[in-house]
């Protein structure tokens, strides 16, 4: 930006010289810790039958790890058990980062209208490019895994558009689902905006602390790793990623948090626009799964694929002992129930002081209140509530599971 000549905006990132340079800063570092090189050819080198034998994790990040069917598990069942919660909890990242692909561009349109904002969208498109790799990584080993053991996807899913509800196993419905597609190309063709589009990141980063806060547990099983050149691929994965995402992060509180004090002040009808993504992101968080702790999906909307798994030779079990397994491990409090609610209460304080010096949010989304209202009382009541009418639905699936028995026969 030259001071001597007309400008559109009279703002620039160059008016705030120290928040310049870390933005700088963290283009540079993120540029020379690109894992996207080594996460290629970690794909590339993958093959289940290397590391099928290994946990992928530490051992409390595993499919309902702490529950009725974690303590009655035999250790080959509580490895599988760890590997599948490996494919469930980054079938939610993968989700996750296809919306941000698309998201991030359209951010980055709004934002280089602005002065000297070039470091800031040069960041968002190396994120991009890292995005397409960590899916790439995720979609390959989750669906391998899935084929192999289940012949069905369980957890994963077909490439989705970047409008397509964000929270894979969801408490919603067609209607909800519908509105939820409006208000997301709502917002996108707002994001244009260069404070709107600074928001976006101030959303992205709350919806991804605590994903942070768990990926960095994730990525210490292969960064202690007794033997890092044979551990297995699925670990190395994890600590590339969380490599990755630790600058995504940063770049997520600069401009979400920062940025906006060299923007213009934000009018009433922006502050209403951040308001209701953030109370989006309260909805999203407000359940606490106990099936994949760190991720806060609806666990009724779990019963389905849980039971399959459940059905599936590696437990064996029949229709009976599945549902029985499924009440035990879902609407009984276990060692499983209260570590997934302790995480959700950190993650209500996380974002809480993560989103505490942002003016233009209310006290509501502030202090997370919704977020805060849920409990393990009331997961569990809303569980078993739930599971009486899954009962129904049960039904269906013992037949379907009977009619594939048949014709594999």
């Amino acid at each position: 930006m030259h001071r001597g000549l007309e400008q559109s905006l009279p703002h620039s990132l160059l008016d705030d010289p120290q928040l310049g340079k870390q933005v700088a800063l963290n283009l540079k570092r993120n540029r020379a810790q690109d894992a996207t090189e080594a996460m290629e050819a970690a794909v590339a080198a993958y093959r289940f039958e290397d590391c099928q034998h290994s946990a992928w994790n530490p051992e409390q990040y595993a499919l309902l790890w702490g529950t009725a069917l974690w303590h009655e598990s035999s250790p080959s069942q509580r490895r599988l058990l760890n590997q599948l919660y490996w494919v469930a909890y980054y079938s939610q990242i993968m989700s996750a980062e296809i919306a941000t692909i698309f998201l991030n561009q359209v951010s980055a349109a709004g934002l280089y209208a602005v002065e000297d904002f070039r470091p800031i969208c040069d960041s968002l498109d190396l994120e991009t490019r890292q995005e397409r790799a960590h899916i790439h990584a995720f979609k390959t080993i989750g669906e391998d895994v899935e084929h192999r053991l289940f012949g069905r996807r369980i957890f994963t899913y077909p490439m989705r558009h970047p409008m397509t509800e964000t929270m894979v196993f969801a408490d919603t419905n067609g209607l909800r689902t519908w509105w939820k597609g409006i208000q997301l190309r709502a917002f996108t063709a707002m994001a244009g905006n260069p404070f709107l589009g600074s928001q976006y990141l101030l959303i992205r980063g709350l919806r991804t602390l605590n994903g942070k806060i768990v990926q960095h547990k994730l990525s210490q099983y292969y960064e202690h790793h007794p033997d890092q050149a044979n551990a297995p691929i699925p670990a190395a994965i994890s600590w590339y990623h969380f490599s990755d995402e630790s600058f995504h992060f940063h770049t997520s509180r600069l401009v979400g948090v920062e940025v906006p004090r060299v923007l213009p002040k934000p009018t009433a009808f922006e502050r209403w626009v951040v308001n209701q993504g953030v109370a989006g992101c309260q909805r999203d968080h407000y359940h606490f799964s106990s099936a994949v702790n760190g991720i806060f999906w609806y666990d009724p909307a779990l019963y389905r694929p849980i039971y399959q798994v459940l059905r599936s030779p590696t437990f064996g079990l029949d229709h009976g002992g599945a549902m029985q397994m499924l009440h035990r491990s879902f609407c009984e409090d276990s060692e499983g129930v209260q570590a997934a609610a302790q995480t959700h209460s950190e993650a209500v304080a996380s974002y809480r002081l993560f989103v505490d010096s942002i003016s233009w949010l209310s006290a509501s989304n502030r202090e997370m209140r919704h977020m805060a209202g849920n409990n393990t009382q009331r997961y569990l009541r809303t569980n078993r509530q739930a599971y009486a009418r899954f009962k129904g639905q049960a039904a269906a699936l013992e037949r379907t599971h009977n009619l594939l028995q048949t014709a594999r026969a």
